[in-house]
């Protein structure tokens, strides 16, 4: 049964746990295990004899060790898999020996594995249970570092001999905030690593071989490109190995993260955080615009430079139409029937965000493409929002319906390329591919008002003039925040001059009291005098009736 046949084979974003592969599944598929090494003999030994022990059938398994230049040159042990092979790739750097070790080979799925990582003997069946659920899977082991010196021999028991060891870290940390790379993660690629990872051929040939101009990161730039193929990507805990020592990122990441960042940049759109400048260009661009540029110079111009002046400087504009064809040596060029054609031509020749196709092929790179109707202008931040509600809810297409008459809707397409890739993967015959978009990814439409389309030019604010506006605002803001620090000195005078009051009325009131006894106090020495005169008097007066 094929992708196409099931609909229930379709994953949806990353969640591979709806393709439930059987755990007694019947081995068909063909592996290629590639090995590339620089000296190490010792280490490869171990690594080869473990590969010996796989539970998966010896028959359709083999192993290509690639040589990148070792000296002495590297030789294959007696212990290794029937079916391995040795081949010399002089040209320096892991990425072109994974390449060359990648022409030789001719499995189904495609093992990449470090000439320093021993296998358990279930590993590779844990791989390969998945390939025979999907053929557009990245699957990637778990593998554990460890600081003991390789013996002479594989050990029967790996663990007892390798442990304590410790886990590829962030693996499991990208895993566990992921729920398993299930919960719409934004760059499920990331698990993409050379040491232990499979690969669907068919995905490999779609995303082509490893970049060898990179000096690193080239697992990550693969990684990549594979999702933009169309690939999910499976942790299998089940699929174990260990590490003999540390990785080199291990040792030295922060020099590594400087290196590789400073080229991973060019070529990973989905690393926001590397692409800060607000102006400069990338080789691969976050959103590549399509725009037909037959529809006339004024509509094509006044939608093109919209879009250049927006608040995503991230992308790449196709105007397209039939360049080769202008003839640029008429002598009555304002009676050309092509003039607007012209005209766009030279308008646009030399901006570098600009490129004059004669087809609308965007580079599978790029993460998003956007196919808007030339006419029609987004507003400033139109794009980036809409970019906003792909990302945060996984959506594979953003429909903008931008009008709507008897004569049919005109609309614009954000089109996410990994959707669109995967959809093509599971297509079935006479399937609309949108709606096989729907299932993996997800389609929505939205109001071209409420994301800001138009239809009548705007002024495009220029670098100076964004410049003064953004000074006009600081120094705003500086005007409002010195205000607001005189309303708080104020605030605090009064908030002082009201404790002074309360202070002041408790003082009041205490001497209020203070009067109040005194008076009682007085109140009651009158009346013991007043008692004692009427009690003298009385008795002097009944002295004086005595007498």
């Amino acid at each position: 049964m094929t992708v196409r046949d099931d609909p229930g084979l379709r994953v949806r974003g990353n969640d591979y746990r709806t393709l439930k592969p059987d755990e007694r599944f019947t081995p068909r598929l063909t592996v290629s295990i590639v090995i590339p090494a620089y000296g190490g003999q010792d280490k490869l030994d171990l690594v080869l004899a473990a590969l010996a022990r796989q539970t998966y059938p010896a028959g359709l398994t083999e192993v290509i060790v690639v040589d990148n230049g070792s000296e002495p040159p590297l030789r294959l042990p007696a212990t290794r898999p029937a079916a391995t092979r040795l081949i010399v790739c002089p040209r320096p750097g892991r990425a072109g020996a994974r390449n060359a070790g990648l022409a030789e080979a001719t499995g189904d799925v495609i093992h990449w594995l470090d000439s320093d990582v021993v296998l358990t003997p279930g590993a590779i069946e844990a791989h390969m249970r998945w390939h025979h659920a999907a053929p557009y899977l990245v699957v990637t082991g778990y593998i554990r570092f460890t600081d003991v010196e390789p013996p002479a021999e594989l050990p029967d028991d790996l663990a007892a001999h390798f442990e304590p060891a410790e886990p590829h870290a962030w693996i499991v940390d990208l895993v566990e905030r992921t729920d398993g790379l299930t919960d719409n993660p934004q760059r499920p690629f990331s698990l993409h690593v050379g040491g232990a990872t499979s690969v669907g051929a068919r995905l490999i040939e779609a995303a082509g071989p490893m970049d060898e101009e990179l000096i690193l990161g080239q697992d990550t730039e693969m990684g990549y490109r594979l999702g933009q193929a169309g690939a999910v990507f499976v942790p299998e805990p089940a699929a174990r190995a260990y590490h003999l020592g540390p990785t080199m990122r291990m040792r030295d990441k922060a020099p590594i993260d400087r290196v590789s960042h400073a080229f991973v940049a060019d070529r990973i759109p989905a690393y926001r955080w590397l692409r800060g400048h607000p102006g400069r260009q990338w080789k691969v661009p976050y959103v590549a615009a399509v725009v037909d540029g037959t529809a006339g110079y004024d509509q094509v111009r006044a939608t093109v430079d919209a879009l250049l002046a927006g608040t995503l400087p991230d992308l790449s504009v196709h105007v397209v139409g039939p360049w080769d064809t202008l003839d640029r040596d008429r002598r009555a060029p304002l009676k050309d029937p092509a003039l607007d054609l012209v005209l766009v031509h030279g308008h646009y020749r030399y901006e570098g965000r600009v490129h004059l196709a004669t087809a609308d092929d965007v580079d599978p790179a790029v993460p998003y493409v956007l196919r808007l109707p030339a006419g029609w202008i987004p507003g400033e931040d139109t794009l980036a929002r809409l970019l906003d509600l792909a990302r945060d809810e996984g959506l594979g297409l953003v429909n903008v319906l931008l009008s709507e008459s008897s004569e049919g809707v005109v609309a614009a397409r954000l089109e996410r390329g990994s959707a669109f890739a995967r959809a093509r993967v599971v297509l079935s015959p006479g399937e609309d591919l949108d709606d096989a978009v729907d299932t993996v990814s997800g389609v929505s439409w939205v109001e071209a008002e409420t994301y800001g389309f138009t239809t009548e030019p705007a002024q495009v604010l220029g670098r100076r003039g964004a410049y003064r506006a953004r000074m006009e605002a600081q120094a705003e803001a500086a005007r409002l925040a010195k205000e607001a620090e005189r309303l708080r000195g104020q605030v605090a005078k009064w908030k002082e001059e009201s404790a002074r009051w309360r202070k002041t009325a408790v003082e009041l009131r205490r001497e209020v009291g203070t009067l109040r006894r005194q008076l009682a106090a007085a109140d009651r020495a009158q009346q013991s005098l007043r008692t004692l005169v009427s009690t003298t008097m009385k008795r002097a007066l009944r002295r004086r009736l005595r007498d």
